[in-house]
């Protein structure tokens, strides 16, 4: 019976994508500090969409092209040239809401640029603001699913890790899981038990450590919280929106 599940595996690095078939696959991208929880909130907060971009210069471009708020971030750090950053702090409602945010991220959305062009079925955002409304779509569509770690340079990470960890807590009875990336995701989630910042901070995970080196607690915290802004980011037509469900 088992069999007739569908699968899901857990690519811990873009560097990897190329090892997983993503036709008609449920891709999650997951960029957990901090690029798929900004567009969580962004959107939570009423934003009309949001167009990621994988490069700083087609950002600018697309910004003088059509009137929206152009963000981006490399190395942690607001990108030269742009004037908002990769904070979910930096679109509360009163400036996000009906505009269209066009966003680079180091990591984020050069892996959901990656999935697009190998052919992925349907691409969906995943962070801890939005656990619950991906962890319902996964169940609800019934198809093959990657949860897609954007990693930090290709470099595993922690935090992207612990969160398809999350997901599969959730969601392993209704897929067929023959993935040890999926188990070590789900063995580093149990572990981290309820605090996921303390076990950040214990483990001295490096993208906790570079943010935190930059000021930004208050944002990892978020980072990190659950269903702060649940709602589903879904790829269409070249932009991420509210999936209506």
């Amino acid at each position: 019976m088992a069999n007739s599940l569908p699968s899901l595996h857990t690519c811990l690095s873009p560097a990897l994508l190329n090892l997983y078939d993503v036709n008609h696959t449920t891709v999650v991208i997951i960029d957990v500090l901090r690029a798929t929880s900004t567009i969580a909130t962004a959107l939570y907060n009423g934003a009309k969409c949001v167009i990621p971009v994988d490069s700083v210069a087609k950002c600018i471009e697309l910004g003088k092209q059509i009137d929206s708020i152009t963000a981006g971030e490399r190395d942690g750090k607001i990108a030269e040239g742009l004037s908002y950053g990769n904070s979910p702090f930096e679109y509360p409602r009163e400036f996000v809401g009906n505009k269209t945010l066009v966003l680079t991220t180091t990591n984020g959305t050069k892996l959901l640029h990656m999935a697009l062009e190998k052919g992925a079925g349907q691409i969906v955002t995943g962070s801890f603001p939005n656990l619950s409304a991906v962890c319902d779509y996964l169940l609800g569509v019934k198809t093959p699913v990657i949860l897609g770690c954007a990693a930090w340079k290709d470099r595993i990470n922690l935090e992207d890790t612990l969160f398809a960890g999350a997901v599969i807590s959730r969601v392993k009875q209704a897929f067929s899981i023959n993935c040890d990336s999926s188990q070590m995701a789900e063995t580093l989630y149990k572990d981290a038990g309820g605090d996921l910042y303390e076990f950040l901070k214990l483990k001295n995970a490096s993208h906790y450590h570079r943010l935190t080196g930059f000021g930004l607690e208050k944002d990892i915290r978020y980072c990190l919280s659950a269903d702060a802004a649940n709602v589903l980011p879904f790829y269409e037509n070249g932009k991420l929106v509210v999936h209506k469900g």
